[in-house]
């Protein structure tokens, strides 16, 4: 029963990936149609993060009072509805206001589910789960890009996605009886021993009351900082990235689409290889390799090398993200305790969605002054700042575990 409740937490996570890389791929096309200026995918975006980190914040009350089942099933509607308006919608008001349902659906069960996973299942699982997001974001610039190269209208990508996230939403409600079951299994602590990668008594952890102030727990900011910084490069690029190929490497739009995809497909692969590597390397190994490898990727994005570079670039900043994220998350309670992990796991998807918000945006408002070509450079800083934020991290815990074994 474990493992094929955990299937329907990867389903879940298909559809919380499938639209993430519409509007970057989508944007070239859609703001001359709509009249809107090019920064305006900044704000949109900013809507839709916005969104997520105030219900991210409230995960724990929303879980509490709905369940992970419910709260999953509500959350994959929102998102439906919201990429069904885009399709018609007639103006950018439309689309700044179907950005609020939109942000709002996804982080209360994106924090639920991270921190079910991390503290119930092994960290090849967690993995894993992201590698479904990475497929959801695969599929949807492929969908989105097949449509544009085909000369029709990005409505049509828009309308078949929301179809197919309409699908996950029955998946969702005819398996809304499972979660329950399982969640008496989890009660009693009958879930597939090797299935599970903590002790019993740790089941209830999400019913402990954290006394300490999530901000007052040693590590946590820079943890909260490498999360701000991983997010930002990550939604940097897949919002922006179609833009600079389009506009400073001579892409056409289709072409520059399809590559934006093989970004995302970076991460998908690299999450399904990770999860094999994570039964052998530790997590704070893999996270410092795909750091580098990121870091690679984007200086060649930066220097003046061909265009096929520029793919390779793409390509190795996905692979260097797919580590990344889920093995920071998988470490959560390794780090501060299985006790803190319910609510500190919220406050780590807000700052991932603080950077979400903020930091494209950002790079589309000085774009817009000056040119999408200072897109790499950005890109370069997120990466060295997450890294630097991470390593203090790493050195904080190892003196942390040597004062512990004096």
């Amino acid at each position: 029963m474990a493992k094929f409740f955990l299937i329907i937490i990867y389903a879940a996570f298909i559809s919380l990936g499938l639209p993430d890389s519409l509007l970057g791929v989508a944007w070239p096309v859609m703001h001359p149609e709509m009249g809107a200026p090019m920064e305006a995918a900044g704000l949109i975006f900013m809507i839709i993060a916005g969104g997520t980190i105030i219900s991210s914040l409230f995960s724990g009350i929303l879980l509490t009072r709905f369940g992970t089942g419910k709260l999953t099933l509500i959350s994959c509607l929102m998102t439906a509805s919201a990429l069904l308006g885009f399709s018609f919608a007639p103006s950018i008001i439309w689309l700044i206001l179907l950005a609020i349902p939109f942000g709002l659906g996804a982080g209360a069960v994106d924090a639920g589910l991270n921190n079910y996973v991390a503290t119930h299942y092994k960290a090849h699982h967690m993995s894993w789960l992201h590698c479904f997001w990475g497929v959801g974001a695969t599929i949807g610039p492929f969908i989105m890009s097949r449509f544009i190269s085909n000369q029709a209208s990005w409505r049509n990508g828009y309308f078949t996605v929301s179809m197919i996230q309409f699908a996950l939403v029955l998946l969702l409600f005819f398996s809304l009886p499972l979660w329950d079951r399982v969640a008496k299994h989890v009660k009693y602590n009958k879930i597939e021993a090797d299935e599970i990668d903590i002790e019993p008594q740790a089941v209830i952890s999400q019913e402990t009351v954290i006394k300490v102030k999530p901000y007052q727990i040693k590590g946590v900011k820079l943890a909260l900082i490498s999360f701000l910084f991983y997010c930002g490069a990550e939604s940097t690029v897949g919002l922006w990235g179609s833009s600079f190929l389009v506009n400073v490497k001579g892409l056409p739009i289709a072409t520059a689409a399809a590559w934006v995809s093989l970004y995302y497909a970076g991460i998908t692969i690299g999450r399904l290889i990770s999860g094999f590597i994570t039964m052998k390397v530790s997590n704070r190994i893999l996270i410092r390799c795909g750091q580098l490898t990121a870091l690679l990727g984007a200086v060649l994005l930066l220097l003046p090398l061909p265009n096929a570079c520029s793919l390779i670039g793409l390509i190795l900043i996905g692979l260097g993200c797919a580590p990344i994220y889920p093995c920071m998350l998988h470490e959560t309670p390794i780090r501060f305790g299985k006790e803190n992990s319910h609510m500190l796991m919220g406050y780590q998807m807000a700052s991932a969605y603080t950077g979400s918000t903020f930091l494209p945006p950002l790079l589309g408002l000085i774009a817009a002054k000056t040119t999408i070509i200072i897109f790499p450079f950005f890109i370069l800083f997120y990466i060295v700042a997450m890294l630097i934020g991470s390593e203090k991290l790493n050195k904080f815990m190892e003196k942390k575990n040597m004062l512990g074994q004096r």
